[in-house]
C-alpha cells in the first residue's frame, strides 16, 4: 500500500510538474493562448486557438498562394482574380444561397490577396461551426463558374484596376516594383499586369488550372480562433475536408539577380504632393534570423514620429509631412520601403540627403541601449494589445502561416526580438541600407526624378 501511494505521489508530481513547464513556456510567448495543430493525410494543416469569446468563432483558410506563384508570362493576376470567383457559387450551394446562410449565421465573410497568400474569412456564431465547415468545402471542392460567370467577374477585376491604377501612389508601385525586380514575380502586383487583366477574360480554361494547382489541400490551412475545442474542430475538418485530393503542383519561383546600382522609378504628377521612396532590397521572411526583427526596430527608431528625423523634417522645419516606413515581411526577399510625402519638389534632394544621412550614421554609432530596449517594448505591447478578439488572433496567425506554414513562428520571431542589441542594428544598416541595391521612388511635376 505505502509503495502504491508514493508511485501516485511521484506520478502526481510529475503531471504537476509537466504542467507548470507547459504554463511556463507558454508565458514566454507573445501569444498567450496554446495553438493546437493538426496535419490531415492530405496535406491540410488545421489550427486551432481555444478564446475566451462566448457564441463567437473565428474561421479562416490560407491559401498559400499570391502574385508570388504567376510566373507564366501572360498569366497574372490569377490569385486575386480567385478571391473573387470563389464567391460565385457550387451546384449545392448558390452564390445567393451562400449569403443566406451567412446572415442567418450572423457571420461576416470576406477575402483578400497579396503578393503571398490569399485569405478567406468569416467570423460568427461558434454553434454554427459544422455550417461554416461545410459551406466552406463545399467551395474549395466544388466551385463552379460558366464562362459567362468568368467573363462578369473578369470585367469586375478590371475595373477595380482601373479604380486603383487612378491614383499616383498606386502607379508609383507599380513602376517601383517592376523597377526593383527584374525576374522574380514580385515584379508584379497582387492585380498583375495591366496588359494581362484586359486579356483576362479570355484566359477561362487557364482560370480551372489555376484553381486545380493551387485550391489544394497541401497550400492550404484551416484556422479557428475562438469558443471552440481542437477536439471539435479536427473533427469537423476530417469531416469536410477529409477527402480533399492533394495535388502535384509545385511552382519554380525565379531567384531575382544581384542588384549593383541605384535605380529610378518617376510618376510625373502636377498637383500632388511630392511623394519620396527609398526601396532597398531586403531579407526574405525568417523567425530565426535576427536581420528583419533587427531591421524593424532601426526603423521604428529611426522613421517614427517619436524620431529625431521626424521632429526636424516634420515638425520643426517642416519640410515633409510624415516619415515613416520599415521592412516587409515576405517569403523571398523582398523590399525595405521608407517613405516621405514632401511638402515642396524642390526639397526632396535634402529630405532624401537626411534620410540616407541618419541611415549611414546607424552603421558607425551604436543606438542607446534604453531607447532599444523601448522601442521593442512598444513593439511587442503594440501588438499583445491587440489581440482582443478571436478574428485579430486568426488574422495575426494567418500572416505567418503564409511566411513559413508554421502558426508557431509568431512566437518564434517576437522571442528574436528580445536578443537583438545595438551591434546587430548597426549590422543590418551595413548590410542593407547601400545604393547598390536601392531604388529610388518619386512623384513629382517633373518629367524626370528630381533626386539623384
Amino acid at each position: 500500500m505505502k509503495t502504491r501511494i508514493i508511485a501516485l505521489l511521484l506520478l502526481l508530481l510529475f503531471v504537476v510538474t509537466a504542467v507548470m513547464a507547459q504554463q511556463g513556456n507558454q508565458s514566454k510567448n507573445i501569444l498567450p493562448y496554446p495553438i493546437h495543430q493538426k496535419k490531415l493525410d492530405n496535406g491540410l494543416n488545421v489550427v486551432t486557438v481555444t478564446y475566451n469569446s462566448p457564441g463567437l468563432a473565428a474561421f479562416y483558410i490560407v491559401v498559400r498562394a499570391g502574385s508570388r506563384e504567376e510566373v507564366e508570362k501572360g498569366k497574372t493576376g490569377f490569385a486575386h482574380f480567385f478571391e473573387h470567383m470563389m464567391f460565385r457559387g457550387t451546384d449545392k450551394y448558390s452564390k445567393e444561397a451562400y449569403g443566406d446562410i451567412m446572415k442567418e449565421m450572423g457571420a461576416a465573410a470576406n477575402a483578400n490577396t497579396s503578393i503571398d497568400r490569399t485569405v478567406y474569412h468569416m467570423t460568427g456564431n461558434a454553434e454554427m461551426l459544422d455550417k461554416m465547415f461545410e459551406i466552406e468545402a463545399d467551395r474549395f471542392q466544388n466551385l463552379k463558374y460558366s464562362v459567362h460567370d468568368f467573363k462578369t467577374e473578369a470585367g469586375a477585376v478590371k475595373g477595380e484596376y482601373t479604380k486603383n491604377s487612378a491614383s499616383p501612389y498606386q502607379q508609383l508601385y507599380e513602376k517601383l516594383v517592376s523597377t526593383a525586380f527584374n525576374k522574380h514575380t514580385y515584379s508584379h502586383t497582387t492585380m498583375g499586369f495591366f496588359e494581362d487583366v484586359v486579356d483576362m477574360p479570355n484566359q477561362y480554361d487557364y482560370s480551372l488550372t489555376f484553381f486545380d494547382r493551387f485550391y489544394r489541400p497541401e497550400y492550404a490551412t484551416i484556422v479557428v480562433v475562438g469558443d471552440v475545442t481542437p477536439k471539435r474542430v479536427n473533427t469537423l475538418a476530417q469531416q469536410y475536408f477529409g477527402d480533399w485530393k492533394r495535388g502535384n503542383y509545385k511552382p519554380e519561383i525565379p531567384t531575382e539577380p544581384k542588384q549593383t546600382q541605384t535605380r529610378y522609378a518617376h510618376v510625373t504628377q502636377q498637383g500632388f504632393p511630392p511623394y519620396l521612396s527609398l526601396a532597398f532590397k531586403g531579407p526574405a521572411f525568417s523567425d530565426k534570423d535576427k536581420d528583419l526583427p533587427a531591421l524593424s526596430i532601426l526603423s521604428n527608431i529611426l522613421f517614427s514620429q517619436n524620431s529625431d528625423l521626424y521632429r526636424k523634417l516634420v515638425v520643426q522645419e517642416q519640410k515633409a509631412r510624415f516619415i515613416g516606413g520599415g521592412p516587409q515581411f515576405s517569403r523571398d526577399p523582398n523590399l525595405i520601403s521608407l517613405s516621405a510625402s514632401v511638402v515642396k519638389a524642390e526639397d526632396m534632394q535634402y529630405v532624401k540627403d537626411e534620410m540616407m544621412r541618419v541611415l549611414n550614421d546607424a552603421k558607425t554609432k551604436p543606438i542607446d541601449a534604453q531607447k532599444i530596449a523601448d522601442t521593442k517594448s512598444r513593439i511587442k505591447y503594440s501588438f499583445a494589445m491587440s489581440m482582443d478578439s478571436p478574428d485579430a488572433i486568426a488574422n495575426s496567425l494567418a500572416q505567418y502561416i503564409w511566411l513559413t506554414g508554421n502558426p508557431e513562428s509568431i512566437n518564434n520571431l517576437y522571442a528574436v526580438f528580445d536578443t537583438v542589441t545595438a551591434k546587430d542594428l548597426m549590422d543590418v544598416a551595413k548590410k542593407y541600407f547601400t545604393p547598390t541595391t536601392l531604388t529610388v521612388g518619386t512623384i513629382a511635376p517633373s518629367e524626370k526624378s528630381p533626386v539623384k
